[in-house]
């Protein structure tokens, strides 16, 4: 068993959370039961590095099955070692180490996409895990992560998503332009959501959510900028009924993601 919350290996792991560390190995920190169960189901062979208490892994003995079944060793450690090594306060019994894997955008519009979010200077890695979730749920082909929105392998991006960051390519550190490009190339139109857009509601009854759609999310607090806007086909809003004053971003993303999906489903 791992005891020493000191040694290098437990500090190798910690610095993972750091943006620095995981450019300089290509890995990544997962925490927590539902992420690692994701991982070894659908992407074991990411898995370097699989740490668990003895009573986490009592309790889900599902995930040392599927350890086991993907040739993943299991190392204990103690309840100190591992809070030393998580991102959060109160780490749930498992932590691993994962390779990266960014797809890039040429596979992706290769796969002809029918449904795409695209994540412009997304800072909050809260909204940006969210919006990977939400993505996944909406049946999206992918989602595309620009170079000046926040890593995608940030701990709170990934434990945001939960889990769904193994289940549908992302591409990372592309510019606006780039994708823009490779979009209509691809046949595929362009909404911007935007505070100022067309409503929601009535591009619905339109028709024009049936179409290809790769969907551009911009800043929480800034929104898309006139040059970002430019590039999109349509700015489309999401109606607020009641009496908030704005909606979160992660959020909004859903809905605009679920009405593509209705559309293309109906």
């Amino acid at each position: 068993m791992l005891d020493n919350p000191r040694s290098p290996r437990v500090r190798a792991v910690a610095k993972l959370a750091n943006r620095a560390a995981r450019s300089e190995t290509g890995l990544f920190l997962l925490e927590g039961p539902q992420a690692v169960s994701e991982a070894l189901t659908f992407r074991p062979e990411l898995v370097v590095e699989l740490y668990a208490t003895p009573t986490a892994l009592e309790r889900y003995t599902e995930i040392g099955d599927a350890a086991v079944a993907a040739g993943v060793d299991v190392e204990f450690v103690t309840e100190q070692v591992l809070e030393t090594m998580a991102d959060t306060v109160t780490p749930q019994g498992f932590i691993a180490v994962c390779h990266q894997f960014p797809t890039s955008i040429k596979k992706i519009f290769a796969n002809e996409p029918k449904l795409i979010a695209i994540l412009e200077e997304v800072r909050d890695p809260g909204n940006a895990g969210t919006i990977i979730r939400a993505a996944d749920a909406a049946g999206a082909d992918a989602v595309i992560f620009t170079g000046r929105s926040v890593d995608l392998y940030n701990p709170k991006v990934v434990r945001s998503s939960t889990g769904s960051i193994f289940h549908l390519p992302v591409a990372v550190g592309v510019t606006l332009a780039d994708v823009r490009e490779r979009a209509k190339f691809a046949g595929m139109q362009i909404l911007a959501a935007d505070i100022k857009g067309d409503d929601l509601l009535e591009a619905r009854n339109s028709g024009l959510l049936a179409a290809p759609t790769a969907w551009l999310f911009g800043n929480e607090a800034r929104g898309l900028t006139e040059e970002d806007l430019a590039m999109a086909d349509r700015a489309i809003s999401v109606p607020i009924y009641g009496n908030a004053e704005s909606m979160n971003l992660a959020t909004a993303a859903s809905v605009c993601l679920y009405e593509s999906a209705f559309s293309h489903r109906a």
